[in-house]
């Protein structure tokens, strides 16, 4: 009967399959295997491909199935490159929306009639390639650049992370090229203030030829202040003045904002961003490592519809600041890893299930805090506790007690771990399907035993580095579980060895 569906039909009902059991419909007959591979297309699906003459016929077979997403590996200046972009441009290029060139070396002029073949495209990730930029002439040509900007009109996400040769010039020139742009990285490129009165005029004299300044990025903010949604700023060393002028900027309304590794910024900076862009529904702050309770206190003031924040290595964060997560009704992504004084009181009390509705916490990731109170969230369905060398087998109970919604589970390292324990939690986790176990160097065949009996959906497993585990353990288990996909199992029982499905 499913033959005789039409293909747009079957296409939509594999869509709502994950991805291994579409894999196997495509085996079925050449009807469903036609509807698997729409179907991946529809999925949000990036095929990375290796630039080789070897790639040519992949490239000119994927073309015909109209994917939408690639990314280009081991790109430099060859022949064999330049022929790749080519095939990529002819073949793929009408219909790709996503590209990414990441760490990539191409010619400024092979790069430009890549990016004249694809009309289509809204992602562009140039993150890492150098060799664009390191000239200062890309898209100088006024005539060049008029073509490229038709093209780019649709444009609306782009990675520049990690350009360490991008000036204002080579930035405002590409940036004009894509007048709709709503997200933008600039995460490790390196950022040079000047705070104080804005100097010169807004055109272009004022934009440097040898550095890319803050000022002139201020300057593209108040431009753009209408239809930016999104900025990675993370690793340029943004002081608290320039988050403050950032935040300041009349009509603009971040959604999502990414401050990782920026050491400078203080409390009272973040304060002030949290009061004027309230809008945020992300934030990453991991790594600044001045911030403290205060942070905290006008993240959940401010910021009523945060659903992703991440605040790793703040080592001056306490339970007592965490209870101020409770503001947070709309949060379902929280990482406090390496917060060393954080033990997950706080957030039990503030976001646990208690008098009031718990807030919607499907991750969290508690990696090497000091010690672990019990955990109570029913929903949670990603949950990290590596590195937490004082995590006894009871306390893995109550864990398992308080999120038997859990998906995907990190354990690592935490050492204290025996059959016992997995013994008693392994049956409150029916759902689990990835499982990190390394370096649990308690756990036997037992806890494999119980794992493969109490755990039917899990899909990939790590236990490298438990050398009470043999190999024969493993394969047993494999056995028992054929829906299985990967086992990390590196140096078990003296072995190196990675078993993938």
């Amino acid at each position: 009967m499913a033959e005789s569906l039409p293909l747009e039909m079957l296409t939509y009902i594999l869509s709502f399959l994950p991805l291994s059991d579409q894999k196997e419909a495509s085996l079925v007959s050449r009807a469903w295997y036609c509807a698997a591979q729409n179907a991946l297309q529809e999925t949000n699906v990036q095929y990375n491909i290796p630039v080789s003459s070897a790639s040519l016929p992949a490239i000119k077979s994927l073309g015909l199935r109209g994917i939408t997403g690639i990314g280009l590996t081991n790109l430099d200046d060859s022949p064999a490159s330049h022929q790749v972009l080519e095939s990529v441009a002819y073949h793929l290029g009408p219909n790709l929306q996503s590209l990414c060139l990441s760490g990539g070396s191409p010619t400024e002029a092979s790069f430009v009639a890549l990016l004249l073949g694809c009309p289509a495209l809204r992602i562009l990730d140039l993150s890492g390639c150098n060799s664009l930029f390191t000239s200062g002439t890309l898209l100088a040509q006024p005539e060049t650049a008029q073509r490229v900007r038709q093209v780019l009109r649709g444009l609306c996400e782009l990675n520049l992370a990690g350009l360490r040769d991008l000036t204002d010039l080579s930035f405002n020139r590409l940036s004009s090229c894509a007048p709709n742009l709503e997200r933008l990285s600039l995460a490790y490129c390196h950022l040079t203030f000047e705070l104080g009165p804005a100097r010169g005029s807004l055109g272009p004299p004022d934009s440097s030829p040898s550095q890319l300044s803050f000022h002139n990025l201020l300057r593209f903010v108040k431009q753009r202040a209408g239809r930016l949604r999104a900025l990675d700023l993370s690793g340029t060393g943004l002081l608290p003045e320039a988050l403050k002028a950032l935040g300041q900027v009349v009509g603009l309304q971040l959604k999502e904002l990414s401050l990782h590794g920026c050491q400078d910024l203080s409390t009272e900076a973040v304060a002030t961003l949290c009061r004027l862009q309230s809008g945020l529904t992300s934030l990453d702050l991991s790594g600044c490592s001045d911030l403290a309770d205060g942070a905290l206190l006008a993240i959940s003031r401010d910021l009523g519809h945060l659903q992703r924040l991440r605040l790793r290595k703040l080592q001056r964060l306490t339970d007592a600041g965490c209870t101020a997560l409770g503001g947070l009704r709309e949060l379902h992504s929280l990482d406090l890893a390496e917060c060393c004084l954080v033990s997950g009181r706080g957030l039990v009390q503030a976001l646990g299930s208690g008098h009031r509705a718990p807030a919607p916490l499907a991750s969290l990731s508690l990696a090497y805090c000091s010690s672990l109170q019990v955990l109570q969230f029913p929903e949670l369905r990603q949950l990290s506790l590596s590195l937490l060398p004082a995590l006894t087998d009871k306390g893995l109970v109550a864990v398992a007690r308080g999120c038997p919604s859990l998906e995907h589970l990190v354990l690592s390292h935490c050492s204290l771990l025996s059959d016992e324990g997995w013994a008693q939690a392994a049956s409150s986790w029916p759902r689990l399907q990835h499982l990190n176990l390394a370096s649990c160097g308690q756990l036997t065949e037992q806890t494999l035993d119980t794992i493969g009996q109490a755990c039917k959906q899990l899909r990939m497993l790590d236990v490298a580095m438990c050398p009470r585990i043999s190999m024969a353990a493993v394969r047993h288990f494999q056995a028992q579980l054929p829906q299985v996909t990967c086992i990390q199992s590196r140096f078990v029982g003296g072995a190196d060895l990675t078993l993938t499905l």
